[in-house]
């Protein structure tokens, strides 16, 4: 399947969020116009975005407020950001450090269910932590990827949230490489109250580049969805 592929770099969330609402939007549009039998494969309408953020917490149509723990004057002394926004999912944190990967991908045309569809999102950011030495997997009821599952320790590396309509995604995962762990403590992250959140450098012992691992989650991403990248 092609797939047009950019990096934003380093980009505010709002500004993101624009960028993928109007690819959405022309995707489907793209995908009504072309109902009538046409070849889903051969409709422009997939899209693989990465990117970095400034401070920011993201709220999902079904999130609390609450698990929000600060208060707005906080949110401008820690230099960050607040937006409730339309994907599955609660509260998170998106900061520096963080790759964020937004695909708008029309799952029809790729015969995938969403819960496929996220289940080989998790795939890509696993089979990525296994090239870094990093033993990751799924915990029971919660989205995302985790690190020592069957423990009392288990804690969050990657958080999901995705939206779909006529089986059009947008939004996606966030992997914490770099992050700084701390913007974390103003939140329940995902609104789990007794879970911890981790990063590639916590985990190592050393800062990571986050070009490399950048390059070998998009390669996961290629083989685990059967992409040809169009730059």
């Amino acid at each position: 399947m092609n797939v047009i592929f950019k990096d934003l770099g380093n980009i505010e969330y709002k500004n993101a969020w624009d960028i993928q609402e109007e690819l959405y939007k022309n995707a489907i549009s793209t995908k009504l116009k072309n109902q009538n039998g046409s070849n889903h494969q051969n409709i422009k309408c997939h899209y693989l975005l990465f990117c970095e953020h400034s401070h920011v917490y993201t709220l999902g149509v079904s999130g609390l407020h609450t698990n929000l723990l600060i208060s707005e004057e906080f949110l401008q002394k820690v230099g960050a950001k607040f937006y409730k926004i339309n994907r599955g999912g609660d509260i998170t944190y998106h900061g520096p450090g963080q790759i964020v990967s937004y695909p708008i991908f029309d799952l029809e045309a790729m015969k995938l269910g969403i819960k496929d569809y996220i289940h080989l999102l998790e795939e890509s950011v696993i089979k990525t932590l296994l090239e870094y030495g990093i033993t990751a997997g799924r915990l029971c009821g919660a989205t995302g990827v985790w690190l020592d599952t069957t423990k009392s320790n288990a804690r969050k590396i990657c958080a999901i949230g995705v939206r779909a309509s006529r089986h059009i995604t947008m939004h996606g995962l966030a992997l914490n490489i770099n992050t700084n762990l701390e913007y974390f403590r103003y939140i329940n992250p995902c609104g789990f109250v007794d879970k911890e959140v981790t990063s590639l450098e916590k985990e190592l012992g050393t800062r990571q580049n986050i070009e490399e691992v950048k390059k070998t989650l998009l390669d996961n991403f290629k083989k685990i969805f059967g992409l040809e990248l169009i730059f």
